[in-house]
């Protein structure tokens, strides 16, 4: 369950990345309120998953995925330009990520099965 409170948690970090984006310098009430609740609730996410799951590796899955999930959407809206070196190094965070999950499960810490 605390990896998918992290991985939850990573979502509502792309959004209040966007929303953040979106505010104009925090002057557009909408996308402010929005940056504001998601930013809120992605910290609390990661803060309930960092009590199971190490902290430097729960906070580099929350900003990769974050990250990755900001640069994709950005992308498909057309904010942001697309090329294959981007979209390899996009995979390249998310190939990251998913050897951080696993490689966690070899250890005796707190996320060992």
């Amino acid at each position: 369950m605390p990896w998918v409170i992290l991985l939850a948690s990573a979502v509502l970090e792309a959004v209040w990345a966007t929303a953040l984006g979106a505010s104009d310098g925090l002057s557009r009430p909408v996308p402010t309120v929005a940056f504001l609740v998601a930013l809120a609730a992605s910290m609390v996410g990661l803060s309930v998953a960092s009590a199971s799951i190490p902290i430097g590796t729960a906070y580099a899955v929350w900003t990769g995925v974050g990250a990755a999930l900001t640069v994709t959407w950005a992308i498909t809206v057309g904010g942001e330009s697309s090329s294959a070196a981007k979209v390899l190094l996009l995979g390249g965070i998310v190939v990251a990520v998913l050897g951080l999950r696993f490689v966690g499960r070899q250890g005796d810490g707190p996320d060992a099965p």
